[in-house]
Parts: structure tokens; C-alpha cells; sequence
């Protein structure tokens, strides 16, 4: 059954109030879990309903869990670097730590780190930003990305150009999809097969303002035509 009758009164009553002022709505999550992910529901659902765009559903909420898996993990890798003593800034020691990093995690694992992520103070933070003609997802970590980081975000983005559908992505890479950039592409894919332009996809990360924000806009009255940037990715 839906996860939605977990929800308190408190918190629908909350979201319904803010829908209704047309508020942007913003969410903090460590590990998100079960009664996390049917918060997330609830309020695209609510969202979308109130922009008459229900249809629009599976590529927030896929998105949405993509993006916040991703940003889970880059909060968990900073955690492990600081327990195994390595320099996360060394480029040998990021090596090092990344194929331990692989090799150990996976989502399973994921609720073991959440309140070492609420002890070292790294959060994501889900944000709605929404009105008659447009809808913005952000999901934000508190911490820029790193030199090699960004490279490889640069590649991903990239590489999520050779597919068209994720059915092609996962004949490609099969089970090693790990690392392979599967929320990047994934949610380019999205945006192309409900014909919008994939670079409404981008990332930004600032080293002044500490955080990295994965980003997706939407239009709802047109689709615009491409701006002519190639760029998704912008590092201040």
C-alpha cells in the first residue's frame, strides 16, 4: 500500500498550506528512507496536481531520487575518506579511497552513515521552486565538488549524450553501473523522452557558498529552444 498513510496530519496539512500559497517547499534529508521518499511524493504530487501537470510525476520524483542518491553518496565518500585518514584533496589518496569507496558501499549500507552525516553536519537539501509556468527541482549538498570531481561530472554529462533510452545504457554497462553516471543520464533521458531539452539539467558548484546544487527547470507553457550553451556544468 502507499507510503502516504505513514504522513502525519501535521505535515500534510503543512505542505497543503504552502501549495496553496504557491511557497517554494524545501526538505532536509540525511539518508532518506521509506517515510522520506513518501514525503517526497506527497509533495511533488501535491505540486504537480496544483499546476494541473501530474503527468510531469515520474520525471520529478525519478529525478528527484536519482539526484538525492548521488548527493548522498558524495556527502557518505567525504565520511569514509575522514575515517580511513586519507586526503581527500591527494589525488593518490582519492584513487585509493575511491576503490574502497566502490567496493564497500552500496544503498543497503547507506542507513549505517546517517547520523554520522547529522554528527560531521553534511545534509541534502530538496528544494520545489514552482508557479504557473515553470517548476524548479534543486538538490543541494553543503560542500562544493572537488577538481576531479567536476571532471568526471564534465564526462558524465557527456557520455549521457550517446543514449536516447535507458534501455541502451544498461545493455552497455549491464550491472556495473556504478560510477558509470546512471542519475546524470538517467535524468537526461527523462527530460528528452518528455521532450524537453536535456540541458534543463545542470550542476552547479560554488567554492565560496560551500555547496554543490544539482538542478532541473522545467517550462510549462512552451518548450523553449536550446540556448546554444553546450555547458551543464558551472564551477565558481
Amino acid at each position: 500500500m502507499s507510503q502516504e498513510f505513514s504522513l502525519s496530519p501535521e505535515f500534510c496539512f503543512v505542505v497543503d498550506q504552502a501549495v496553496e500559497a504557491r511557497k517554494k517547499i524545501s526538505m532536509i534529508t540525511y539518508v532518506m528512507g521509506d517515510i522520506g521518499e513518501a514525503k517526497l511524493k506527497y509533495i511533488l504530487l501535491k505540486i504537480l496536481s496544483s499546476l494541473g501537470r501530474e503527468d510531469l510525476m515520474e520525471l520529478f520524483y525519478t529525478a528527484a531520487k536519482e539526484l538525492i542518491v548521488n548527493s548522498t553518496k558524495a556527502a557518505i565518500k567525504r565520511i569514509i575518506f575522514e575515517e580511513l585518514k586519507l586526503n581527500i584533496q591527494n589525488l593518490e589518496d582519492y584513487e585509493e579511497g575511491m576503490k574502497l569507496f566502490k567496493s564497500s558501499l552500496n544503498e543497503r549500507k547507506f542507513p549505517t552513515y546517517k547520523q554520522k552525516m547529522r554528527e560531521s553536519g553534511l545534509f541534502v537539501k530538496i528544494t520545489c521552486i514552482y508557479k504557473k509556468n515553470k517548476i524548479d527541482l534543486e538538490i543541494r549538498n553543503n560542500f562544493p565538488l572537488l577538481p576531479i570531481e567536476a571532471e568526471r561530472v564534465k564526462e558524465k554529462f557527456i557520455n549521457a549524450k550517446k543514449y536516447d533510452n535507458l534501455f541502451e545504457f544498461f545493455m552497455e554497462h549491464g550491472d556495473s553501473t556504478e560510477g558509470a553516471g546512471m542519475g546524470i543520464t538517467m535524468v537526461e533521458i527523462l527530460l528528452s523522452q518528455s521532450g524537453f531539452d536535456r540541458r534543463l539539467f545542470s550542476i552547479y558548484s560554488s567554492e565560496r557558498k560551500k555547496e554543490t546544487v544539482a538542478r532541473v527547470e522545467v517550462p510549462l507553457d512552451d518548450i523553449p529552444k536550446s540556448n546554444g550553451t553546450p555547458e551543464q556544468l558551472f564551477v565558481e
